[in-house]
């Protein structure tokens, strides 16, 4: 059966090249990850604070670099691209940043993103969501960018409104954490927004 309109991205839009290094301009790198980064992985997540907001947890270096070798292999799948965010000098590891639940027909993906403890404060989840935003709308063409944090998380509220992404509404009691169900905040881009958008007045 035919349909009435073409895919805003064709299969093999990212796995036909190597996956890029995005340099934010301001002293971050965004770059694949590498099977050296385990130990760093696993040591930012024996923080208290990433097991409230995040499902996964870490026992082990060996553990954390079966991660780090999924996270490899995820490009050239299309479903997940997942960047590095360290340090541009130093190349010391700062956090994550990532497009999940790709669906290049649609020209849609969510961003994700996590930061080291030692990195909180600087400013970094804002300049590597900004960043990968301005790649997946500028040189992909991907057409929405959806943001979702637990309501009750609200440094991650202030990263989405800094970057650019308009609070759309509140999925009800829509994500499990260890301490229960939570109402999720949708935020969210389109590619013709431009910094400082807001939703129409209803």
């Amino acid at each position: 059966m035919p349909y009435t309109t073409s895919p805003v991205l064709p299969a093999g839009t990212l796995s036909r090249s190597p996956q890029p290094v995005l340099d934010t301009g301001d002293g971050l790198v965004l770059r694949p990850w590498r099977i050296e980064d385990a130990s760093a992985v696993h040591e930012a997540f024996q923080d208290p604070l990433m097991h409230q907001w995040h499902l996964m947890t870490s026992g082990s270096e060996a553990e954390a670099a079966g991660w780090v070798e999924r996270w490899l292999t995820e490009w050239e799948e299309e479903r997940i691209a997942q960047w590095a965010v360290a340090d541009a000098g130093s190349d010391l590891l700062l956090g994550r940043v990532a497009l999940r639940d790709i669906v290049l027909a649609d020209g849609l993906a969510k961003i994700a993103y996590w930061t080291t403890a030692a990195a909180r404060g600087r400013g970094v989840a804002v300049r590597a969501t900004a960043t990968v935003t301005r790649w997946a709308f500028e040189e992909i063409g991907f057409h929405r960018l959806e943001l979702l944090h637990a309501g009750a998380n609200q440094a991650s509220c202030r990263v989405a409104a800094k970057a650019g992404f308009v609070l759309e509404g509140v999925k009800r009691s829509a994500f499990l954490h260890p301490d229960g169900w939570h109402d999720m905040h949708l935020h969210a881009r389109v590619r013709v927004d431009r910094p400082g958008s807001r939703l129409p007045a209803s």
